[in-house]
């Protein structure tokens, strides 16, 4: 029984024979190794097409940006997954990145259609600064949060964020993307009243944005950023363990609430 639609039984992206792998119509050894780097060839297998100079650099700063960030919801669960089997470090990692989703690390698909809602109101006749508003009050009154804005340690600013936004401009690539964003900034610290700092997930979709970086793509940067940081913490935690030691201390932190034994009603 066939579920969902089916789409044509081909792929674009590699074949492999006996001596040679052809990735995207070009010959693995002889044209990719040694002469094009990690971030070119992730944007060569998801876009089908080699970046330009820009889309290169801004995706590669994002990335970096996006790789480490402390020890985090994802990095614990994949050093305590890491603790219980180390001989799984495939799913140590995949535990990490199971943690990245709209809350935490991956709002930046979230945020590029912001953008896009910013873009459609524009194109339908509206200022800039009126659509950015009108999104924002939006926002407010369903008490949906901002995508791409506020950030519970970074106050009051993202300084991430501030070096993306000032790098597309040094560029001389800031655009619709960044101009958006930037709006949004400013009509939400009007709507809410108090400052909500753009984070980084709205730097990298407006950037990228800019950059006219496929959507596809940016939606599974976090992703991939995040994946080198936990087997960064997760080479740590087989020379320093902390995996067990986080999850002590998260039962010594949480009291327990509930009845007490024998005291439940029958």
């Amino acid at each position: 029984m066939l579920i969902g639609k089916r789409g044509a039984a081909s792929t674009s992206i590699s074949t492999a024979a006996a001596d040679h792998i052809t990735v995207r119509g070009r010959d693995l050894c002889a044209e990719l190794m040694g002469a094009t780097n990690f971030t070119d060839f992730f944007f060569l297998l998801a876009a089908g097409r080699a970046p330009t100079a820009d889309q290169s650099f801004f995706l590669d700063l994002a990335l970096v940006a996006l790789a480490e960030h402390g020890l985090t919801p994802s990095v614990q669960a994949a050093r305590m997954t890491y603790a219980a089997d180390p001989a799984a470090l495939q799913g140590a990692v995949a535990a990490g990145v199971l943690g990245c989703g709209t809350v935490i690390l991956g709002a930046s698909r979230e945020a590029r259609a912001l953008l896009e809602q910013v873009f459609k109101r524009i194109d339908g006749g509206a200022t800039p600064d009126e659509a950015a508003e009108a999104i924002a009050r939006e926002h407010r009154a369903a008490k949906k949060p901002l995508a791409g804005f506020g950030h519970p340690l970074h106050k009051p600013v993202d300084p991430r964020a501030e070096r993306m936004i000032a790098l597309a401009r040094e560029r001389g690539t800031a655009g619709r993307g960044v101009d958006a964003a930037t709006r949004l900034a400013a009509a939400a610290a009007r709507v809410w009243d108090k400052p909500l700092p753009m984070n980084v997930s709205m730097a990298i979709a407006a950037t990228l944005a800019d950059a006219d970086v496929p959507a596809a793509i940016i939606r599974g940067v976090p992703i991939l950023a995040r994946a080198a940081g936990l087997i960064a913490h997760l080479a740590e935690e087989a020379e320093t363990p902390i995996g067990f030691y986080m999850a002590s201390q998260a039962e010594e932190a949480i009291a327990y609430a509930g009845p007490e034994a024998g005291a439940a009603e029958p």
